[in-house]
């Protein structure tokens, strides 16, 4: 998703006679982590191909061509930017440039009423100032949806109320239901959910601040008690001699520590709600148990919750708490099954809806574009993922606009794309125009000033309306604050531009690109101030819904096809250049000029015209508009096939539309010097084709744009009816050696910017530039990007926002790719320096350096063999250093289980009637240390628009199922301790057959290699350097015309990372020409090597044990009789292992056969122990003082048939086995040590357990209470305690009593002496150490003990973190 940026608008000149012009903008949200914001600017463009600067001048005009029929008049005189308090007020929701203040004073009743406008954006709140009823006073927003699933709650468990009307809830809680709710099955359905997981990061942040704030406060209350307690036992024993005082002591000091140690590894994972779910008879309820989101414990009860049911059916909604503010409205799926909980993940959606349709009655400056439109909410930026959006939520999105039969869609998200018009989205979004007569409308990008950085869907798509941002000054002086407007209107300086990689336009229009605007309520206030082509883009859509309620009042069927022509047939151009286009589109939309126009054409037939290029005799590639842009394309004329074919909706009558349908068309060039083309042609149903010539050889070098447009013979007033684009970017030649090309005394003013295009010298790599400011007083911000283009890649884009404080120089360093076109665009900031009256000098100079290698890709077979590489320089002597190192481990890992399945939900049906399919692929991986790792699909990584997979997403889980990281396309890397992991992977598509394919799909876990263990890879001058440790390789000088050449061999096998199987692949980088200006001294930092490539190492097979198979096996030493006992011995054991004790005759038999055997093998201790094995995992036990007895009769003979003095003796000596029979010996010795150490832990718990029940039997029997601490410790007790202390003591003979085997039986120790602080710090130890998944037992136990000292606010805590660890399943996709 991308950030609100700023708007601008450029000055604009047609290419054609009549004033028609096309005008396409569109808002693209900024994706976190994907694609970066770029904060507000406006720039004005100049021909790059003019060699001197020019400020904006007249370049900054609104204005009509002459003879236009549409748009001749001043656009509601947006010069005039003094303000009052009306215009200043009206500044913050610009109407007035779009003409829809005209159009509302003209019209009051099409002010959008009758028009449904479905926001696809991060979440809509329905509680927000301007939100909630239209201007007729009808409900604004109809159904608030969240696509993603990312609110989703699992409801399936369903429980019955018991006598007192209480239910268990999912969390544990336990919740009283409402008597007054109807539930005539009686089934209430049980979740719960984190309620940080539904909130945005800022909210989640503003309240774990003021939690913590509260927390502290109870943590300090209790340390202060904690640190008094520990003061009077030091005034009551000055001089601690004792041992059990020492020990009290300590304990005291423990309890201050935890509590210390607590508040600084304080994290707040948040409250967690109890979500019920129920169907009362007519609908499904809805009820949420917030109470651990109060302070008042009475208060968030279920019991006092208002039930919801689906917003679309009584459009209600709930807040959490008083605390949070946040909205939230509720959904039900799959009969009660799945909850979905429906908040926004951003401000983002809200403001866009207010600039859409808010109405304020009493502040109607302050209303939306289209106050009578209703909304409906589609979110599709996922919390999960920090609000961007997912294939997933796109499609559902889609499936819900078509069946609440919406007008409109507005969609401010978007990213760069390596196909333009092509994807899963795109072809959706084609049925939803062509089919449903949807007209939808995009953002363009915030990723300007440069050529070529419209973003998909907006940008790059043709079935949606592309916008760009626009600046007024009106905007500037009043929703800015600037000191001084800009006394023109222009673009914003960051705002995308065309033309597409294709060719194509890529802004369709232009509309004001800030607002100030309502924002949700958890925010803390009304409204807010944000700016970017996500903004332009609502503004566009409710100037649209303007149009579609005047033609619904008026009867003129609406067809997004007819609607589209009148926008950028009347819209009012921006700039007086023709390549102007690129950044506007066709202009400012006007709602009252694309009225009268539609108007006019009501009855015109609904086409739009598929216009398919190739350049005659190629079959590909196949374009929508014609883009010359590489150097050798410019040097000669070439000839294009362009076949027009009309495209009518597909309810449209063949026989009544289509049969008839005949249009005479004359055609026309705006630069007939550049382009010839056909004067007529003949146009039917079927389409037709004409061949144009571009000559583009006599043009000057920079940047031309002009258009083949066609003209209704019958109807000229109707405008251009179809245009080819054409763009030119012819370079400048470097001819200079070395190769240096120099852009003397440009002048800036705010918002101006300027071009240059250059041919990137064969051979160059990578450029060092500099930039020198002068002229000016305040400081000034520049923006400057870079763009090369290449076939099927995203365009590459380098970019570097800057500010002077005072005039100074800049260096910058990027690579580049010899013999491809670059664009430096340099632009001042619309805001930057304004009021300063001062010209901006920049001197900008660029150097060309290059190393060129054979291997763009190194790849280091696993062999001993090195890499020869062969390099040269073909521009100028270049310093040849090579670096390389290895930083990552890319295993492959096969699915180890698919399942594929039908989704049963509605919101997984498609418009077709297609039910969607999802696969779940799940795959194990272990880390045998902590690392950072994350997921890697090439088929899949890396494209959400441009693929044709509906979605994916996935999630990594331990054995706990606690989850550690999700992601989608765009994985990242995620910190995992030590263990096993479970990863599962979520494909959706309506096409089983694709789904098939992917079930043994390979998928990649990269994981990082830590700083000290990244591999530096060595370089020779011989082939045998590696092996030999000859010829090391030296840093030479590369002179132009003679190649070097060098070896880089493998990393040495001692140095390759743990765990990394055969097939595993570690990834680095190569480098080879440091920057020129560093000095020799450096060293092989690769932050001083401009330019990097990949290289990698194919980890080998594993060295095979030499000693496998070696000496004599033991057993061959034995008799075929004395064999044949033993194995009969095992056997009968392992049949005893493996039986069940399920039931009471399960259980018989087992006695009997453990009986049995035992007579048979009295003293054997493998026996023994596998027999208290089956005593401790028996389950279901009734009388459990009786089974705890068992317990510690088999532990007692286990420890009987180990001869323990033999035992002490061997381990009393430090000896290493040196033969094999020693090597058995020390296993022998370990195995009886460790049967020995269980038998004694396993006792030690019985005998805690059998004193646990006793008191609580003689507690129940009405005895005398007894002091629990005093109790425990009395020889005379009865309990007998000497017991467990006899058997704690020989345990701690023979194992480490505070590893994590045994380290439960010493917390315990510790709390029946009372030591309550000293248990707790041991068991937190365990906790912290224990390099395995956490185990439940040690966390309850923890958990028991916090409760018994009384530390409230910690239980509240650790509660919370249990969930976190121990969820009882894995949240939903």
């Amino acid at each position: 998703m991308q950030n609100p940026l700023l708007s601008y608008k450029l000055p604009y000149v047609s290419p054609f006679p009549q004033s028609f012009f096309s005008s396409e903008c569109l808002s693209l949200i900024i994706r976190p982590k994907r694609q970066r914001p770029r904060k507000g600017g406006e720039w004005t463009r100049r021909r790059s191909s003019s060699s001197g600067s020019r400020s904006g001048g007249d370049r900054g005009r609104v204005r009509a061509m002459p003879g236009s029929s549409f748009g001749s008049e001043d656009n509601g005189s947006l010069r005039s930017f003094k303000l009052n308090e009306s215009t200043f007020l009206a500044s913050l929701m610009p109407k007035k440039e779009i003409g829809a203040d005209r159009f509302v004073e003209a019209h009051p009743h099409y002010d959008g009423r009758g028009v449904l406008i479905a926001i696809f954006d991060s979440g809509v709140d329905p509680a927000a100032d301007g939100l909630q009823v239209t201007s007729d006073g009808k409900p604004k927003i109809l159904d608030v949806l969240d696509c993603t699933g990312s609110g989703d709650v699992d409801t399936s468990k369903v429980v019955k109320a018991d006598e007192n009307g209480c239910i268990s809830g999912a969390s544990g809680t336990s919740l009283v239901v409402n008597s007054a709710w109807k539930n005539p099955s009686g089934e209430w359905h049980v979740g719960y959910k984190f309620v940080y997981e539904l909130f945005t990061s800022d909210l989640a942040s503003r309240l774990k601040k003021e939690r913590k704030k509260k927390w502290d406060e109870k943590n300090q209350e209790e340390i202060a008690k904690a640190v008094k307690n520990l003061d009077e036992f030091d005034q009551k024993h000055i001089k601690v001699e004792d041992a059990d005082l020492k020990r009290v002591r300590e304990d005291l000091q423990n309890r201050i520590d935890y509590l210390r140690k607590q508040a600084d590894s304080y994290d707040d994972k948040g409250p967690i709600i109890d979500a019920v779910v129920w169907h009362d008879g007519d609908v499904w309820r809805v009820a949420l148990d917030t109470r651990s989101l109060e302070d008042d414990p009475n208060s968030g009860k279920l019991a006092n919750f208002v039930p919801l049911t689906n917003f679309r059916t009584e459009r209600k909604f709930g807040i959490f708490s008083k605390l949070d503010a946040c909205t939230f409205v509720v959904n039900v799926y799959d009969e009660g099954n799945i909850l979905s909980i429906v908040t926004d993940s951003s401000p983002h959606a809200t403001h866009v809806a207010g600039i859409a349709s808010a109405f304020h009655p009493k502040e109607p400056l302050l209303n939306g574009v289209a106050p009578g439109a209703q909304l409906i909410s589609c979110k599709i930026g996922d919390s999960r993922l920090g609000s961007m959006e997912t294939g997933t939520g796109l499609t559902r999105a889609l499936i819900a606009a078509v069946e609440h039969k919406c007008d409109l869609i507005n969609m401010s998200y978007g990213e760069p794309a390596l196909l333009p018009d092509y994807g899963r989205f795109v072809d959706l979004v084609n049925e939803a125009v062509n089919k449903h007569h949807l007209i939808f409308v995009s953002s363009a990008g915030n990723s300007g000033p440069a050529l070529s950085t419209v973003g998909a869907p907006g940008g790059t798509t043709s079935s949606i309306i592309g916008v760009g941002a626009y600046l007024s000054p009106a905007m500037a002086a009043g929703a800015h604050c600037v000191v001084e407007a800009p006394s023109e209107g222009l673009e914003y300086t960051w705002s995308s531009r065309g033309p597409t990689a294709d060719g194509d336009l890529g802004v369709c229009i232009s509309a004001p690109g800030g607002a100030v605007a309502p924002v949700p309520t958890w925010t803390l206030q009304r409204r807010r101030l944000m700016n970017g082509t996500s903004m332009a883009s609502p503004s566009a859509c409710g100037g649209i819904a303007l149009l579609i309620s005047a033609m619904k009042a008026e009867g003129i069927p609406v067809s997004p096809y007819n609607v589209r022509k009148a926008l950028e047939n009347t819209s009012v151009p921006v700039g007086n250049l023709p390549e102007d286009k690129l950044t506007t589109g066709q202009g400012l939309m006007q709602v009252d000029k694309a009225h009268e126009y539609i108007q006019q054409c009501r009855n015109v037939p609904c086409v739009t015209y598929q216009i398919k290029i190739n350049q005659s005799g190629k079959s590909t590639p196949i374009s929508r508009g014609i883009y010359i842009r590489e150097p050798s394309a410019c040097q000669q004329s070439t000839e294009w096939t362009v076949d027009v074919e009309p495209k009518f909706h597909e309810d449209a009558s063949k026989l009544d539309e289509l049969v008839p349908f005949e249009e005479c068309l004359e055609l026309h060039s705006s630069g007939p010097a550049i382009v010839r083309t056909p004067e007529y042609l003949l146009l039917t149903h079927n389409g037709r084709s004409f061949n144009i010539i571009v000559d583009p050889t006599n043009l000057s070098e920079g940047l031309h744009y002009c258009e083949v447009y066609a003209v209704d013979c019958k109807a000229p007033w109707r405008g251009p009816i179809f245009r080819v684009p054409i763009t030119i970017t012819k370079p400048s030649v470097v001819i200079d050696r070395p190769p240096l090309i120099k852009y003397s005394r440009m002048s800036f003013l705010p918002g101006h910017i300027e071009r240059r295009f250059i041919e990137v010298p064969l051979g160059a790599t990578w450029v060092e530039a500099s930039m020198q400011t002068s002229g000016f007083d305040t400081s000034r911000r520049f923006f400057v990007d870079t763009v090369q283009l290449y076939p099927l890649q995203r365009p590459s884009k380098w970019e570097s926002v800057v500010t002077f404080s005072s005039p100074s120089a800049k260096s910058f360093f990027f690579p580049v790719v010899g013999g491809h076109t670059m664009e430096l665009a340099i632009a001042q900031f619309w805001s930057s320096g304004i009021g300063s009256h001062e010209t901006t000098i920049v001197d900008f100079e660029i150097v060309f350096h290059g190393i060129n290698i054979d291997k763009k890709r190194v790849v280091l077979d696993g062999s001993e063999a090195p890499i020869r590489i062969d390099a040269e320089a073909l521009l100028a002597s270049e310093r040849l250093a090579p670096s390389a190192i290895l930083k990552k481990v890319r295993v492959p890992y096969r699915p180890i289980e698919a399942k594929l399945f039908t989704l049963t939900s509605s919101r997984d049906k498609l418009p077709s009637g297609k039910q969607i399919l999802a696969l779940i692929l799940t795959y194990k991986f272990k880390l045998e240390d902590g690392a950072e790792v994350k997921p890697y699909i090439p088929l899949l990584n890396n494209r959400i628009y441009d693929t044709k997979f509906e979605s994916q997403f996935y999630m990594i889980s331990d054995a706990n199922k606690r989850v550690y990281a999700m992601g989608d396309c765009y994985p990242e890397f995620s910190k995992l301790p030590k263990g096993e992991y479970s990863l599962q992977f979520y494909l959706r598509h309506d096409n089983v057959q694709y789904l098939e394919k992917m079930k043994q799909l390979v998928l990649f876990i990269e994981r990082k290699l830590e700083e000290k263990d990244g591999i530096q890879l060595c370089f020779f001058s011989k082939p045998d350097g590696p092996l030999m440790g000859i010829g090391s390789y030296e840093p030479t000088i590369l002179v132009p015309g003679k190649k070097e050449a060098f070896y880089v061999g493998p990393p040495p096998k001692d140095k390759l990372p743990k765990n990394c199987p055969q097939g595993s692949v570690l990834l680095g980088t190569i480098s080879y020409g440091k920057l020129s200006y560093l000095g020799q001294g450096h060293g092989k930092d690769l932050k001083d090597y401009p330019v990097s490539y990949h290289i990698s190492y194919v980890v080998p097979p594993n060295k095979p044990d030499e000693d496998k198979g070696k000496g004599s096996s033991p057993t061959l030493t034995k008799s075929v009789s004395e064999r044949l006992e033993e194995e009969v011995r095992d056997a009968k054991i392992k049949v005893l292992a493996s039986l069940r004790q399920d039931s009471d005759e399960e259980i018989s038999e087992w006695k009997k056969l453990s009986d049995s055997l035992k007579s048979e093998y009295p003293k054997y201790t493998p026996l023994l122990s596998k027999i208290l094995e089956g005593l401790v995992s028996r389950n279901n036990v009734v009388d459990k003082i009786h089974h705890d007895e068992e317990v510690i009769s088999a532990a007692n003979e286990v420890v009987d048939s180990i001869d323990r003095d033999e035992l002490a003796k061997y381990f009393g000596i430090k000896s290493e086995p040196e033969d094999e029979e020693a090597e058995k010996i020390k296993k022998k010795m370990e195995t009886s040590r460790d049967q020995l150490a269980e038998a004694l832990y396993q006792k030690g718990l019985a005998l805690v357990e059998i004193e646990t029940l006793e008191r609580k039997k003689t507690a129940s029997e009405g005895a005398k209470d007894v002091d629990e601490t005093v109790d425990r410790s009395r020889p005379d007790s009865g309990i007998q305690p000497d017991k467990f202390e006899e058997n704690f003591k020989e345990l701690k003979k023979w194992v480490n009593i505070k590893s994590s085997k045994y380290g439960t039986l010493l917390v315990i120790r510790e709390r029946r002496s009372g030591r309550l602080g000293t248990a707790l710090k041991v068991v937190n130890d365990l906790i912290q150490d224990d390099g395995e998944p956490p185990k439940k037992k040690l966390y309850e136990l923890k958990l028991s003990l916090l409760e018994e000292i009384g530390w409230s606010h910690l239980v509240t805590y650790e509660r919370q973190w249990m969930h976190v660890c121990f969820p009882a399943n894995l949240p939903l996709f």
